[in-house]
């Protein structure tokens, strides 16, 4: 049996920030009404974290929980976990109408870092990415240059990005772009 391996098996680049791609990652799309018992029992139960606010994320070292939309949530946990927390959530979802899906070899995910990381995502995305408007905690849905991408910050200096792994590469490209030596534009 073969066996799995991320979209661009761990590449990294240095410039302005360090960009990486983090490798495998497990991720579960929950789709159903949030406010329903059972949708968020099968979520938080799954991660022990606490659901989200509208636009956040909720993380720890092993497990997230990402708000996607008034009636999704992402869920992350270890790559080698999806099949049996999804078994959880569908054993606490019972008969609720929902969805619960593993979506782990369908996206990429990068981390970029450093302490112009807000330049290197400005670069790409149209979102206000000042420490007043983007702190860690919140989570967008956006475009970065023409493809769609998720992102949050993990603390001041990093970045979390989700992308759909068919793009994986050009992502990265964009990102190695927009974080090459002496590109700074100061403005954060």
């Amino acid at each position: 049996m073969s066996e799995a391996v991320s979209a661009l098996n761990h590449a990294e680049f240095d410039g302005l920030a360090h960009v990486r791609e983090i490798g495998l990652q497990g991720m579960i799309t929950l789709r159903g009404d949030l406010k329903t018992k059972a949708i968020k029992n099968a979520a938080t139960k799954a991660t022990g974290l606490s659901m989200p606010a509208m636009n956040c994320v909720e993380t720890n070292e092993a497990n997230g929980l990402c708000w996607m939309s008034p009636d999704e949530l992402l869920v992350m946990c270890a790559y080698d976990e999806v099949g049996s927390t999804l078994a959880k959530m569908q054993k606490t979802l019972g008969k609720t109408h929902a969805l619960a899906v593993n979506v782990s070899d369908a996206r990429a995910v990068f981390q970029v870092s450093g302490p112009f990381a807000r330049e290197v995502m400005a670069k790409l995305c149209p979102v206000d990415f000042s420490p007043e408007a983007f702190q860690p905690g919140l989570f967008r849905r956006s475009r970065m240059a023409q493809v769609p991408a998720a992102f949050w910050m993990c603390d001041e200096q990093t970045f979390q990005i989700i992308c759909f792994r068919s793009v994986a590469d050009y992502v990265f490209e964009l990102l190695k772009a927009a974080a090459q030596h002496h590109s700074e534009v100061d403005y954060y």
